[in-house]
C-alpha cells in the first residue's frame, strides 16, 4: 500500500454534520460512522487533530438567543462545541481510539485545557486531538480556530468535512448545472466569495501556505481518499 499524502491532518467537522437527519443533536448512528472514518485513517499512521462546530446543538436554543448580546451568544456556541467534543470523545474511546479533548475555555472538570506543546507530543503519541471551545473568544468562528490550530499543530492540510463533495461554482442543491472545482488557488476562492471557510481562516491558511481539502463527510471512504492523496473533493492549493 502507498504512504498517506498526509502525515498530519486538521479535520474541521461542523456540528451539523453530527444531526444526521434529525432536526437538531447528535445522531448516534451518524457519530459512530464519523468515528468508523477517523479510526481507519489513524490505523495508516495519520496524525488526527479536530475542531467541531456547535451548531447541531446550538441550532436548538438559537431561537432564545436572538437579540442577545453577540459575545454571549458566541460563549454559548463555544460550549455547544464542548459537549459535540465530549461526544466524540466517548464514541471514539467506544470504538479503540485514544482521544483527549483540549478546550480554550477554563472547563478542566470536562476537557484538558489548551496546552500546544502538549497537543503535539498526544498527536506524536498516536493519540487524537480534539481542540474545543474555538479560540475561546467571541467574534471568530471555528473556521478560524481550525485555520489556527492547523497553524499551531503544523498539519499538513486542513480538512473540511461538509455535506457536499467538494466546492462548486453554485450551489449544487440550486442550480444543477454547478461545476464542482478539481482544485483553485486561494487568491480564487477568495475573489470569487465561494464560502470555502471565513475570509480569516482563509487569509491565515493562505499566509501559512497550508492547503485546505473540502469533502463530503457522507461519502463513505472519502476521509481514507483525501488523506491518501486520490483526487477526492476539491483542494485549495498554494500557489
Amino acid at each position: 500500500m502507498s504512504a498517506p499524502a498526509y502525515q498530519r491532518i486538521l479535520l474541521k467537522l461542523s456540528g451539523e454534520a453530527l444531526m444526521g437527519d434529525d432536526s437538531y443533536g447528535i445522531n448516534r448512528v451518524v457519530i459512530e460512522r464519523i468515528v468508523a472514518e477517523i479510526r481507519e485513517v489513524t490505523e495508516l499512521g495519520v496524525e488526527v487533530a479536530m475542531v467541531i462546530g456547535g451548531g447541531n446543538i446550538f441550532r436548538g436554543v438559537a431561537p432564545a438567543a436572538a437579540g442577545m448580546d453577540r459575545a454571549t451568544a458566541d460563549y454559548m456556541g463555544m460550549l455547544a462545541t464542548v459537549m459535540n467534543s465530549m461526544a466524540l470523545q466517548d464514541a471514539m474511546t467506544r470504538a479503540g481510539v485514544e482521544c483527549r479533548v483540549q478546550s480554550a475555555l477554563n472547563l478542566e472538570q470536562v476537557a484538558e485545557p489548551f496546552i500546544r506543546g502538549k497537543a503535539l507530543r498526544y498527536l506524536e503519541d498516536g493519540k487524537v486531538v480534539i481542540f474545543a471551545a474555538g479560540i475561546g473568544s467571541p467574534f471568530f468562528t471555528t473556521d478560524t480556530a481550525a485555520a489556527l490550530r492547523g497553524v499551531e499543530m503544523s498539519a499538513n492540510v486542513v480538512i473540511k468535512a461538509t455535506k457536499v463533495d467538494g466546492i462548486y461554482t453554485d450551489d449544487p442543491k440550486k442550480n444543477p448545472d454547478a461545476i464542482r472545482y478539481q482544485s483553485l488557488s486561494f487568491d480564487e476562492a477568495i475573489s470569487k466569495n465561494l464560502k470555502v471557510m471565513d475570509a480569516t481562516a482563509l487569509t491565515l491558511c493562505r499566509d501559512q501556505k497550508l492547503p485546505i481539502i473540502v469533502f463530503s463527510i457522507f461519502k463513505p471512504g472519502a476521509l481514507k481518499r483525501v488523506v491518501m492523496g486520490e483526487g477526492e473533493g476539491t483542494l485549495v492549493r498554494v500557489e
